[in-house]
């Protein structure tokens, strides 16, 4: 198969999507596909319309690549992509919407106020989360302990995006459950090892640790959230749902990932591993084979 890698692009999520795509690549590659890799620029349309692939691999990630723009141009293109659409990508991408469904649907999701740049950014539930509405990976994400610390995080996080979201701070445990294909994948918790899981401690080795959850009951309960939130959002053949599961045992839904990291420290590989998929065989069912 012609396989056109997409990576890259104009958001600040570039770095780690250079690195998803060039692992994806290689791995395609090695399965005997005739690999492209492509970054996300002016040219795009003149590069597709002279490769002619058969399938685009989308492996960016937030603006322009998760936010269903470049799948609604590959629709107009007429060219088949991996992932979610258009309304999934879009849906999926603003966290504020996200939660306005899950409310809708009943699944738990911490309180939260989205602001832009003209509204009251005030808050009385401390600590709070404050984030972009609509970067990934982490970007800007800031535990505050009162009004100041918000109101100067909020001025910082306008510089990036048109809207924060500001969000009750959950006491626990950070939990992320992967789906392929309509199936859950096993549960991992997330340990950072100082702080918060914030996109250092995504991002650099060492940083956090991961385990596979061995409560069989709250795991059961996790995926089969998991699974509703893919279908409420109207996601493709993967995603990623992050958690926050409280002192009790309860759980919280943070957001939904459309395009999971793929790096040599992403979840979404290590779940698939853990099941039984390994790296090429996850491509494969990514890639709709």
């Amino acid at each position: 198969m012609k396989v056109a890698v997409l990576m890259g692009g104009p958001s600040s999520e570039r770095e780690i999507s250079l690195k998803t795509g060039r692992a994806v690549a290689q791995a395609l590659r090695d399965l005997g596909h005739e690999v492209y890799e492509l970054d996300l620029d002016e040219d795009l349309c003149f590069k597709l319309k002279e490769i002619k692939p058969d399938k685009v691999f989308i492996a960016l990630h937030g603006y322009m690549g998760e936010d269903g723009r470049v799948q609604g141009f590959l629709d107009v293109l007429g060219i088949p992509y991996t992932g979610s659409g258009v309304l999934g990508s879009a849906l999926a991408m603003d966290k504020d919407v996200t939660k306005k469904i899950l409310s809708y649907e009943g699944i738990p999701t911490p309180r939260w106020k989205a602001v832009r740049e003209d509204e009251d950014v005030n808050w009385d539930i401390f600590p709070a989360v404050v984030k972009p509405a609509d970067h990934g990976s982490s970007v800007g994400l800031k535990v505050v302990e009162n009004e100041r610390e918000l109101k100067e995080a909020s001025k910082e996080l306008f510089r990036i995006t048109e809207k924060i979201l500001i969000e009750e701070f959950i006491r626990g445990r950070d939990m992320t459950v992967g789906v392929l294909r309509g199936k859950a994948l096993p549960v991992i918790e997330i340990r950072p090892k100082k702080g918060i899981y914030d996109y250092e401690s995504k991002y650099t080795k060492g940083a956090s640790e991961y385990l596979f959850l061995e409560d069989e009951e709250l795991s059961k309960k996790l995926q089969e959230i998991a699974l509703k939130v893919h279908r409420a959002l109207e996601l493709g053949d993967f995603s990623r749902i992050d958690f926050r599961v409280d002192e009790k045992g309860n759980p919280y839904v943070l957001e939904a990932n459309t395009i999971p990291g793929l790096t040599e420290l992403s979840l979404f590989p290590m779940a698939c591993k853990k099941a039984g998929i390994e790296f090429k065989d996850m491509l494969s069912l990514m890639l709709g084979g």
